[in-house]
């Protein structure tokens, strides 16, 4: 059974959160400030954070910030609805997606199934991908440049396989939105645009010349040009 830790200090809505979710097959575990639930993600006991921005003591985006560079545990992060710039700050931080409030709850529902099904799928083994070079193990969930370890978070993860696997051709940034984040693409979404950069910066691609914008339509990632090749 799947853990979810739910970190907002609504004490009303955290149980109607918890009973509801479940009633849907989830164990939950609550808790109401940032200090806690960054001790409690960190225990490894859980399967996925689902975080409140606005936090008493440290804010949601702390905890954030602390958490990452000791754990890869998902993160679905609860923001204002129009604060774009947390949410923007929150994706550079590491969160894998973001619901604003107030929402639906079947739409959490979903986007957790969605964060939970792309974890557990890249546990299945699969064909190591080389292109130039890159080199990524699904089965690992490693990527080496260079023969140098890189860090992903979840979602950056699948959104490079997913490109790796599609590398030379133009993947829509609704295709991406679609087979890796498992919702569907809104023109005002700025998710994988921040997830691209991230890993772009990761993998030291300054000049754009691995993962290239194709206005308007999504991202390709550049096959290399080898020497006498036309």
């Amino acid at each position: 059974m799947k853990q979810i830790l739910l970190i907002d200090d609504d004490i009303e809505l955290t149980s109607l959160l918890t009973d509801y979710l479940k009633s849907e097959g989830f164990e939950v575990e609550a808790v109401h400030n940032g200090e806690q639930g960054l001790q409690k993600a960190l225990s490894g006991n859980y399967s996925i954070v689902v975080l409140d921005i606005m936090l008493p003591g440290i804010s949601g985006l702390d905890v954030l910030r602390r958490l990452r560079p000791q754990s890869r545990i998902p993160v679905l992060l609860l923001t204002a609805r129009g604060e774009d710039v947390d949410r923007i700050v929150g994706l550079e931080l590491g969160a894998d997606d973001y619901v604003p409030k107030p929402f639906n709850t079947r739409e959490l529902l979903a986007r957790i199934q969605a964060i939970l099904r792309r974890v557990q799928g890249g546990q299945t083994p699969g064909a190591i991908v080389n292109v130039g070079d890159v080199t990524l193990d699904p089965g690992a969930r490693t990527v080496q440049r260079g023969g140098q370890k890189l860090d992903f978070t979840s979602v950056e993860f699948d959104l490079l396989r997913y490109l790796l696997e599609n590398a030379g051709n133009v993947v829509p940034r609704e295709e991406l939105a679609e087979r890796v984040l498992g919702r569907r693409f809104s023109p005002f979404d700025r998710s994988i645009d921040m997830h691209i950069s991230k890993i772009r910066r990761k993998l030291l691609d300054e000049s754009d010349e691995l993962i290239k914008t194709v206005r308007g339509t999504g991202y390709i990632y550049a096959r290399p040009v080898f020497a006498g090749s036309k």
